[in-house]
């Protein structure tokens, strides 16, 4: 009989979200993404959603016994290198969650969702002061769009230049790093091939301008779960923030110039758009 030595473990990357049927955003599109980057992905299930490419058709939170439970079944056992956060639906659930979090000394990527891609709602109103002075605070990255921003802080973004004011106004409430992303920009996401997608990441001492080609692809559901998911891959192999949101920039660009057509709406983002290049990530 052959032996083989035991192969170590990779990175070990824990996502604490909502469930996407549809398979483009949410736990399922965190998980393909950790897939895809070389990292083991695990995931605490917080809210199931009913939807497809038309949109969320309803969600159902767990209870907070529940999410507890997963995480430090998780946590306690098998051990991560790094946490990501998406839909977390309610105020309990964003209390708790923040709570389990901050105990951890790993980096942690909160993603505040709110809205869907379809603009479908998936924060209960009542939770946003919470999600700014529970969540945000033990961030090592917050990952907010420009609806995100305005959702939380009252900022509008209309130019690139509004981008640091966003920023500012995220960092105020506690997050080490924030990666404002741009794409809801004019000429942004709905620009046309040619322009520019560009995201800033600052600490609020040093910036970084994260620029990309942009695709004329409807097809984008996911997308911030997904450039969330792999900025927290790359932390838990190791890299600096700056470089992990450089090399997350990078893999959800080419995710979004691969998305496919999906049922009778928006298609998704191709989570496996490196691995039929033969570019996995490496472990």
């Amino acid at each position: 009989m052959e032996t083989t030595a035991a192969r170590p473990a990779p990175p070990r990357v824990l996502t604490v979200a909502g469930s996407d049927s549809g398979g483009g955003a949410g736990i399922q599109a965190d998980l393909k993404t950790m897939l895809a980057l070389g990292t083991h992905g695990m995931s605490v299930v917080a809210a199931v959603t009913a939807q497809n490419s038309l949109g969320v058709q309803g969600y159902w939170e767990l209870p907070a016994e529940a999410v507890r439970a997963q995480f430090r079944s998780v946590v306690d056992d098998i051990g991560i290198q790094a946490a990501k956060t998406g839909m977390l639906a309610s105020a309990e659930l964003v209390e708790t969650v923040a709570g389990l979090l901050d105990g951890l000394t790993e980096p942690v990527v909160v993603d505040p969702v709110g809205v869907s891609k379809h603009g479908d709602s998936l924060l209960a109103q009542e939770a946003l002061d919470s999600v700014r002075t529970k969540l945000l605070p033990v961030a090592t990255v917050a990952t907010p769009n420009l609806d995100e921003v305005a959702q939380l802080t009252g900022v509008r973004v209309t130019d690139e230049a509004g981008l640091r004011e966003a920023a500012a106004a995220v960092l105020s409430y506690g997050p080490r790093w924030a990666l404002i992303k741009g794409g809801h920009l004019a000429g942004g996401a709905e620009g046309g091939a040619g322009a520019e997608a560009v995201d800033l990441l600052t600490d609020g001492h040093e910036e970084h301008w994260l620029r990309a080609s942009r695709y004329d692809n409807r097809h984008t559901h996911g997308t911030g779960c997904t450039l969330a998911s792999a900025l927290a891959a790359e932390l838990a192999r190791g890299l600096t923030v700056p470089e992990a949101a450089r090399s997350a920039k990078e893999y959800v660009t080419g995710a979004i110039a691969a998305g496919f057509p999906l049922g009778a709406g928006l298609g998704p983002v191709d989570h496996g758009w490196r691995l039929r290049e033969g570019r996995g990530g490496a472990v």
